[in-house]
């Protein structure tokens, strides 16, 4: 007589297990305020812009810094955080990172220049890059195996959230209060987030934790920080060819290329280079890097374009941003249902074919083309983003073992906001290069201003646009200048964009695998065997 199987217990204590959902809920939140403050910022970028005391009278240079000093000092720590979460408990470094994102937050609200919020939003960058790995790492110890893929979903879901209310909370904030206002939004959630946490998340640590590679780190940070500030320079100068400018961009390289070489020979390295041994694991990187890349540079100047272009008001163009996130909202967590039918390499690389298209679609967009169809645009993209991003963190968060979670949460958010600096540095100098070129070519209008004036001028379209207010009837035909050359300038942005997402559809195909062969079912015999055991 034989004794049917018993099923075996989850690996999760029971107490645990029963409070899951509501886990998560809370890990949702600890990543709503991460992504919540760039989207938010994407809206406050013109405003910002402004001189004071409406802004701080930031250039379209010190814009791009405000907005990758958070994302570069985000990266460069991402893997360092992942770890020390392995090694003291994700629970105890996403608490800390919270507070230390809030205290952050609290001094960008009162930058006096520049300058200071670029230094006050790397301090939040900082308690970000302990947030983000950490509630992906607590997330895979709460749910088993076979719930995984539902709760990413899920998880990216509530990053399309985030992406949805920021922009409208930006926009709200901006009608009623000064510019700092949206950075202090992000200090009750930071609170209501922390007593949650204490409340409700267990803590969790990996058995063997690896050291941690303080050399690595640094090598990292500064080699982003130079290729980046290089990628600035050449575009805010207008010249890729100047000394200082291909010397940076060399020396960051030569740096990163040191970084790879010494994390392969270390015994506790921050990236373990054998990870991308794995074809699947590293074109699954891949692809998030590069959609990133082309999203946060092509977001970077769609905001100019609402704003400067078609004189809408921040509130109004976070509601024109909505489609973009509701879309996310709508398809992330529904994207495992497509991998279910279609397989991880058609459902990724269709979602990559169909963002790369919206972005070549943004050529099509002049001053007063029907503003529907930039929501169509918007909503395409977010559909496309969606069956990229849940489908390759599956695979990213599956490729290694339960207790390696924290550090495969990070190497993805790493490669995600290396990604998406790159993206703001490289199409943003795009961007500011084909303007600057555009504006000259109007040398009938710069010729109304003065010569000191005219270099202020070609910066963006902001400061040429101040530049005109300023002179009045004199620069009366410097707005429609500025608004040609700014289209021009974003028609060649967004096709680099579409070009780079490409290239990420091509490697997805070649290398992610396909569908997943379906189980045969048991022979009809074998079946009735079974069943008559007893």
């Amino acid at each position: 007589m034989t004794t049917p199987a018993v099923p075996a217990a989850p690996r999760i204590p029971e107490a645990v297990h029963r409070r899951r959902w509501a886990i998560l809920g809370v890990l949702m939140l600890s990543l709503l305020i991460v992504v919540l403050d760039n989207s938010i910022l994407n809206v406050a970028i013109k405003t910002i812009s402004t001189p004071a005391p409406t802004g701080l009278g930031a250039t379209q240079s010190e814009l791009e810094w405000a907005i990758n000093s958070y994302t570069l000092v985000f990266a460069g720590l991402l893997f360092t955080a992942g770890l020390l979460g392995d090694r003291i408990g994700r629970k105890k470094v996403l608490i800390g990172g919270l507070v230390v994102f809030g205290i952050g937050s609290a001094l960008a609200a009162e930058s006096g220049t520049p300058v200071q919020l670029i230094a006050f939003r790397a301090v939040m960058g900082l308690g970000a890059a302990f947030v983000m790995p950490a509630t992906l790492a607590v997330l895979m110890n709460v749910f088993e195996r076979e719930e995984q893929p539902k709760a990413i979903g899920i998880w990216a879901g509530g990053v399309g959230l985030a992406i949805a209310i920021g922009p409208i909370t930006g926009g709200l904030l901006l009608d009623h209060f000064w510019w700092g206002s949206v950075f202090l939004v992000n200090v009750p959630i930071v609170i209501i987030a922390v007593v949650l946490m204490l409340a409700l998340v267990p803590d969790s640590k990996d058995p063997k934790p690896g050291r941690v590679d303080l050399v690595g780190v640094v090598l990292s940070i500064v080699g982003l920080v130079l290729l980046v500030y290089g990628i600035i320079k050449g575009g805010d100068e207008g010249d890729f060819t100047s000394a200082p400018v291909l010397a940076t961009i060399v020396a960051g390289i030569v740096v990163l290329a040191g970084f790879v070489v010494y994390e392969k020979r270390s015994d506790h390295p921050s990236i373990d280079i054998n990870y991308f041994k794995n074809k699947v694991f590293s074109a699954a990187i891949a692809a998030i890097a590069l959609v990133f890349f082309a999203l946060m540079g092509v977001t970077f100047f769609s905001v100019f374009y609402t704003q400067s272009v078609r004189g809408y008001s921040p509130l109004q163009t976070g509601a024109l941003m909505l489609p973009l996130a509701v879309a996310q909202l709508i398809f992330a967590p529904r994207a495992r249902i497509v991998v279910d039918r279609f397989g991880v390499k058609a459902t990724t690389t269709g979602g990559l074919v169909l963002l790369a298209a919206m972005l070549a679609a943004f050529t099509v967009l002049d001053a007063d083309t029907p503003i529907w169809l930039l929501e169509v645009i918007f909503f395409l993209m977010g559909t496309g983003m969606a069956h990229v991003m849940t489908p390759t963190s599956v695979v990213i968060m599956q490729a290694l073992p339960r207790e390696k979670a924290g550090s495969a949460s990070a190497l993805s958010n790493t490669f995600r906001q290396v990604g998406g600096a790159l993206g703001i540095a490289v199409l943003g100098s795009v961007l500011s290069t084909a303007y600057r070129s555009g504006l000259e070519s109007h040398t009938d209008k710069l010729g109304l201003l003065p010569a000191g004036l005219r270099d202020t001028a070609g910066a963006s379209i902001e400061a040429t646009l101040g530049v005109a207010e300023k002179l009045g009837p004199r620069a009366q035909g410097l707005v429609g200048a500025a608004n040609d050359s700014f289209l021009h300038a974003m028609h060649v942005t967004a096709l680099c964009g579409a070009a780079v997402a490409l290239l990420s559809a091509v490697v997805t195909c070649l290398f992610l695998p396909g569908k997943a062969p379906t189980a045969p079912a048991a022979p009809r015999d074998e079946q009735e065997k079974v069943g008559a055991g007893s």
